[in-house]
């Protein structure tokens, strides 16, 4: 492989950094603020109806997560949420872009190898502000040749990143943790993609791994694949 790659893409959320924990306590939270006479499982599982209904409206992040409980509160409140409980939700969300970056262990000396031979790029969804930010405060930017967050990762969001990058797939190699975002629409494009499982996933990313999938590198941890592109 390591004769073919020369642009290696990675994924942002829970790739390099800590992310959908926050989203699960924030979630728990909710719950708990909703959950007087409500089953945490009925809350969690409207939310999540509302959030799938909205995605094509207001994408990923964290403000169309805040959205999102608040029509949640307000379908379980029959109309008639309080302010307090609006203002409680705000402050989750408020909570949420004020989170620390916590790097993955390993990623800044896995970035530190691969930055003299390969090209390195992030390629992510997200809202744009809030992954900018999130970038900055991570001290990775330096590592960094470009910075692609996009509104999904289908087959044809890679195509569009590809041609921008003047970078044929068989060159191009994606690093992530969602089987359904990350690895296989590249695949299915005919890129490389390395597969480094992390503990905790949204359930809307979530996809059966497929271990026999040709130009697939399965890892236990980020710094593996500087093993499979032979260093």
């Amino acid at each position: 492989m390591k004769n073919n790659i020369k642009v290696i893409a990675f994924d942002a959320d829970d790739t390099l950094w800590v992310n959908e924990p926050y989203f699960q306590e924030a979630e728990e939270a909710f719950c708990q603020l909703l959950g007087n006479d409500l089953p945490k499982e009925e809350i969690s599982k409207e939310l999540f109806r509302v959030e799938m209904r909205n995605l094509p409206l207001y994408g990923y992040g964290i403000k169309g997560f805040v959205l999102c409980m608040i029509e949640t509160a307000k379908n379980f409140s029959k109309e008639n949420i309080s302010n307090i409980t609006l203002q409680k939700i705000l402050e989750l969300g408020h909570e949420l872009l004020e989170k620390p970056i916590e790097l993955l262990e390993g990623v800044p000396e896995t970035l530190e190898t691969l930055k003299e031979e390969y090209q390195l790029i992030v390629a992510t969804k997200g809202d744009l502000l809030d992954q900018e930010r999130k970038l900055q405060k991570s001290g990775l930017e330096r590592y960094f040749h470009h910075i692609e967050i996009m509104s999904d990762k289908k087959e044809r969001d890679y195509q569009k990143l590809l041609q921008h990058l003047d970078c044929q797939p068989e060159n191009f190699l994606m690093i992530g943790n969602s089987m359904k975002s990350d690895i296989l629409p590249v695949l299915e494009i005919g890129g490389n993609a390395a597969y480094v499982p992390y503990h905790t996933t949204w359930a809307h990313e979530k996809q059966e791994i497929q271990p026999e999938l040709e130009n697939l590198i399965q890892l236990n941890s980020i710094q593996e694949i500087t093993h499979h592109l032979k260093f």
